[in-house]
């Protein structure tokens, strides 16, 4: 009897949390605007793809519309969270939109701190 052994996937599940947060942009004149100033972050990395770019950050970053308005040369106001949401294809993380920025946290529970929200369940 012959016995086959299935060769191990390179595919395997993680449950475990990466401690990350990112998203992805199309690779277009505002998404490289927007990866150009996210690059200046320590705890940032930037992918170029044929396609799209990734952003991939460790804990938290923060994505501050007016430090994209100076990369473009436009005045204050012209980025916003709708231009990003146009520009962004997904997104992993919490994300939170501000007024003057949009924040991503890789831990839930960093995101509801910062919410003030209680994440304890009803009984």
């Amino acid at each position: 009897m012959t016995v086959f052994k299935t060769a191990e996937s390179p595919f395997k599940a993680d449950s475990t949390a990466s401690g990350m947060c990112g998203f992805t942009l199309m690779n277009n004149q505002v998404g490289a605007i927007i990866a150009e100033v996210m690059a200046t972050k320590e705890n940032v990395t930037v992918t170029p793809l044929p396609s799209m770019i990734r952003v991939d950050a460790k804990g938290r970053t923060d994505l501050v519309y007016a430090e994209v308005d100076e990369a473009a040369g436009e005045e204050e106001g012209w980025f916003n969270a709708a231009e990003f949401e146009e520009s962004m294809s997904t997104h992993y993380g919490r994300m939170i939109h501000e007024d003057d920025r949009t924040i991503m946290f890789a831990n839930p529970e960093d995101a509801a701190e910062y919410l003030d929200f209680d994440l304890k369940p009803l009984r």
